[in-house]
């Protein structure tokens, strides 16, 4: 719950206030001289407006304070304009932050400030709110934690009030409700005593139309928030929920939750307000609620002050400027004390004026600060910082300005002298107001030696520079105008004449903008092979490279430029001004405005369409077909009703198609009755006194309008009435209708139409199907079991005489398991046995077998017993030799002996296969040896496994080739004395 504290500021303005505001400028006013480095406060950090929950297990809040300065700052608080004793035991601070200790919200709760100051100024800090309460978020349990309501277009749950709705109490619905309320802010949370929901069977099924229970109120936002908006309704069919903005589009950074009714506006801007309208509707009505958006906005600078020096003496005009909703005022502090009100002007500055100052802007929503200081400075003319240039260029017939600016305060007089004569303004010379020298219509004799002499009250100096003059720059070849088509190459010629004393350069621009050509060498070249000439090659120019070109041929004294235009041909430009009008079910009307025709007629302009269907722009059918280049509105026909569209509008000439028109805003057609049927309409089969109806579900494109459905007919085949039920979900394909007294087997007529608001569609072709027969009603006989081994068995049966029998089903369980936790395999019915794998070895498993239909399964056979056999031996044979005699190799293991667990060995399964593969040849052998073939080419590996009543036992193998190879045993006495390391694989 968010807790707003309202508090009263009481000023008292007293003698000895005022007393305290004269010591401040006494204090703070002086003059500044060239050597003075320090400078007043300047905040990097100030406190902001915090809430603090009252049960936060942290025990302090702080507040932040740091400014940057020279000297280093002091710092004050107040709290509700009051000095906060920082001694207390409550308080403490760290560098210029406020703790406090353990809040309280009757001692703590206010505004509060800090004050930073040095021997430079004082500054105050924006304001600071410290309020007291939670942000709390709702949900709902459902008979047990942490069971919680899932939101749909069903079910809300209100941000606002934190009440559960429910649109269309189903039996499904029934339970036990508790409110659950968390704060994000501490880690806590309550809920309600659970609250009983049962759902009567004649309400659930009665419809009745849309009706909004969860209206949303005038909201009052600021610029830059985030704004939410919750519209639920009541109904049955639930209702569809919409929202737009009355009379505009709705703000670009709106999103509408899944279920639809939560509206979220991010970062909401003035031009966001308006009138937001909320319409829920279904099958049988609709309901509306409108309210409006207010938008206003914090305080914002338009213009506001800096540090400054000005000299004294001199006036001061301070401009602070800032714009907001409503309009800010504006108001001075100086020192951290009351100054001024409105627009600040200072006339004949003296050193009480300097000091830090703030200017505030503000209105009902808040306020802002800028902080800035005022230095006053008061030193002779020097030139030291600022010496005149010791060479001045300047061209023949130009003009020069030779600058003279001196470290002054206050402002100097200027005199000027070219050797010993004094110059004055003349119809060529000019003495500026800063004390810059303008000469026009530079002649030789222009040049030598000028000297500036300045003078305040506080001293002299001057500063002397030579004008030297040069040849001017002048284009002697100008480029001229071309005109090509897109994909050619243009030149444009450039030369100049210069002072050969100087370098030139050439620079050319397009339409004003200076042509960078490092980035855009691909289609503007330099020729740099000949002298004193700045040709520029355009290839492959494109419409883009249509314009102004100029060149500029320069020195670092002056320059000439010369200009000539590129036409360049193409496919016209984008339509503009696309407007969609008169919009129906199936067609819209469109008007656009001429595109460029980028020097060639258009000929033709094309309508495109893109919806949710596909990601691509396709030509539209038009009325007229074909929509000749002098026109600007036609009409785009065949469109699909109730369907989202875009549109744009292409141009073409006879060197090609143009780029597209913007894309029009989305617009919906209107709906229109559906004229598409159902196809694949089938079913049968299903569970015991069921009729089961399919059909394939029409695309979105075919639903042509809101409140989307089907409407299913059936019938006895022989029947003369037709019995129609209604289903509401557009994605469903599939309904099946329950009666007790329906026979199996039945035949019946079954068809399918859409229906939606605007009306019905056409029945789909009738098709014959079979209500559900009848689950086998006999038990399979003579049900016999095998074991195979440790972990499968083999189960056999006798076929009922049932002619209704579609599969049979196993179950089978293990005595340690409850019967409910019974394994299933299911075999078609022409099967007679089925294979049991992944069994636990030497364990008791019963077995059953049924009849089974598409409605159920028969009664279970007699239950079978049985044990699966003891596991097979976890000791695989070693390997002791492979021994190579004449054509053959000799393979030798000892003997696995079994353990007490484990079945008992009744002989070895040897696989004799190519390395790398998986298949060869399969020995069996009683004995403890086999003889295998040489290998002919390449190695293979020789598997042994030990086989029991239980199943085969863990592999060994050795790798043999053709190579002579030593065995294990032999090996054993020479590989001390050869120090070789062999691996034999087990």
């Amino acid at each position: 719950m968010k807790m707003w504290l309202l508090f009263s500021l009481l000023v008292i303005i007293s003698f000895k206030t005022c007393l305290s505001e004269f010591t401040w400028h006494r204090r703070y006013g002086h003059g500044v001289s060239e050597e003075d480095k320090g400078f007043g406060p300047i905040f990097e950090e100030q406190p902001i407006n915090t809430i603090y929950p009252e049960e936060s297990p942290e025990g302090k809040v702080s507040l932040n304070c740091r400014a940057r300065a020279s000297p280093f700052p002091v710092y004050k608080w107040r709290m509700n304009n009051g000095d906060i004793d920082l001694t207390s035991d409550r308080y403490s601070m760290v560098g210029g932050n406020l703790v406090i200790n353990n809040p309280d919200k009757q001692k703590d709760a206010g505004i509060y400030y800090c004050l930073a100051s040095n021997n430079y100024g004082m500054v105050r800090s924006t304001e600071a709110t410290l309020s007291f309460g939670y942000d709390l978020s709702y949900r709902w349990l459902l008979n047990e934690f942490p069971v919680f309501i899932t939101m749909d277009k069903r079910r809300f749950v209100s941000q606002t009030n934190g009440n559960l709705y429910i649109a269309n109490v189903e039996a499904s619905d029934k339970g036990n409700y508790s409110c659950f309320v968390s704060s994000p802010s501490i880690t806590k949370s309550v809920f309600s005593k659970f609250i009983p929901l049962i759902p009567l069977p004649e309400r659930t099924t009665k419809p009745y139309p849309a009706d909004i229970v969860v209206q949303f109120k005038d909201v009052y936002a600021l610029m830059g928030q985030n704004v939410t908006l919750e519209c639920f309704a009541l109904g049955n069919p639930v209702p569809d929920i919409r929202w737009r903005k009355v009379l505009e589009p709705m703000p670009s950074t709106a999103e509408i939750s899944t279920s639809g009714a939560v509206l979220k506006i991010f970062n909401i801007q003035l031009e966001d307000e308006g009138i937001y309208e909320c319409e829920a509707e279904n099958n049988r009505g609709k309901d509306k609620h409108q309210a409006r958006i207010y938008v206003q906005a914090f305080p914002e600078w338009v213009e506001h002050i800096n540090d400054t020096e000005v000299d004294i003496g001199s006036d001061l005009y301070w401009p602070c400027v800032a714009t907001g909703k409503p309009i800010p005022t504006i108001r001075w502090l100086k020192n951290g004390y009351s100054y001024h009100r409105g627009e600040l002007r200072l006339y004949d500055v003296t050193f009480e004026n300097a000091g830090m100052y703030q200017c505030i802007a503000e209105n009902t929503h808040g306020a802002i600060y800028a902080n800035a200081e005022l230095k006053i400075l008061a030193l002779a003319p020097t030139f030291e910082m600022n010496p005149m240039k010791k060479k001045i260029l300047a061209a023949k017939g130009g003009r020069v300005i030779i600058e003279c600016k001196p470290k002054a305060a206050p402002k100097p007089t200027f005199l000027w002298s070219k050797g010993t004569e004094r110059l004055v303004n003349s119809s060529r010379i000019l003495i500026w107001e800063d004390g810059s020298l303008e000469i026009n219509n530079i002649t030789r004799s222009d040049g030598g030696v000028y000297t500036c002499f300045v003078e305040n009250n506080k001293g002299k100096a001057n500063s002397t520079g030579t004008l030297v003059i040069t040849d001017p720059t002048r284009i002697i070849l100008a480029p001229i105008n071309a005109d090509i088509t897109v994909g050619e190459n243009a030149t444009m010629q450039c030369a100049a004449s210069f002072d050969p004393a100087l370098d030139l350069t050439f620079v050319w621009s397009f339409n004003g903008y200076v042509i960078d050509f490092n980035k855009e060498n691909i289609h503007y070249q330099r020729n740099f092979m000949l002298d004193s000439n700045g040709e520029l090659l355009i290839r492959n120019a494109q419409l883009k490279h249509a314009g102004r070109y100029t060149c500029t041929a320069q020195t670092i004294v002056d320059n000439s430029s010369a200009s000539a235009d590129l036409v360049v041909r193409g496919p016209p430009g984008p339509p503009g001004g696309l407007r969609i009008e008169d919009i129906r079910a199936t067609s819209v009307a469109l008007t656009w405005s001429r595109g460029s025709d980028n020097h060639s007629p258009i000929s033709k302009y094309t309508i495109q369409t893109k919806t949710i269907l596909s990601d691509d722009w396709k030509d539209a059918k038009t009325d007229p077909p074909i929509i000749e280049g002098n026109m600007e509105a036609a009409r785009a026909v065949d469109l699909i009703p109730w369907m989202e569209y875009e549109f744009r509008v292409v141009a073409t000439n006879t060197l090609g198609i143009g780029e597209p028109s913007i894309p029009s805003n989305k617009i919906k057609t209107d709906g229109a009755a559906p004229n598409v049927a159902p196809s694949d309409v089938g079913g049968g089969g299903g569970s015991n006194r069921e009729l089961t109806i399919t059909w394939a579900p029409l695309s979105r494109e075919y639903h042509y309008g809101n409140n989307f459905g089907y409407i299913v007919a059936f019938k006895p085949f022989d029947g003369e009435e037709w019995k129609k039920v209604t289903v509401t979900n557009p994605d469903t394909g599939r309904y099946v209708h329950k009666d007790e007294t329906m026979r199996p087997s039945t035949a019946f007529q079954v068809k399918v139409k859409a229906f939606n608001n605007k009306g019905d569609g056409p029945y789909s072709l009738t098709a014959v199907i079979h209500s559900a027969q009848d689950a086998p009603s006999e038990a399979p006989t003579a049900v016999g079991v095998k074991v195979l081994s440790s972990s499968e068995i083999s189960v056999h049966w006798e076929h009922v005489v049932e002619k209704i029998v579609e599969s049979y089903q196993i179950r089978y369980w293990a005595s340690h398991d409850k019967e409910a936790a019974a394994h299933r395999v299911q075999v078609a019915s022409q099967e007679y046995s089925a294979r049991l794998e992944n069994l636990l070895p030497d364990t008791q498993y019963f077995v059953e077998v049924r009849a089974c239909n598409s409605a159920g399964c028969g009664p279970p056979s007699d239950m079978i017993e049985t044990f699966t056999k003891k596991a097979p031996p976890s000791q695989p044979p070693r390997i002791i030799s492979s021994v190579r005699s004449g054509s053959r190799y000799i393979i030798t293991w000892d003997h696995v002996v079994a353990l007490s667990n484990e079945s008992t060995v009744t002989g070895y399964k040897v696989l004799y296969r190519p390395d790398g593969q998986h298949d060869g040849k399969l020995y069996s052998t009683h004995k403890h040896s086999i003889e295998v073939p040489i290998p002919r080419d390449g190695e293979y590996v020789v598997e042994v496994r030990a086989h029991s009543d239980g199943g085969d036992g863990v592999v060994s193998q050795v790798k043999i080739s053709g190579a002579s190879i030593l065995s294990p045993c032999l090996l054993g006495f020479l590989l001390p004395a050869l120090g070789i390391l062999v691996y034999l694989e087990f």
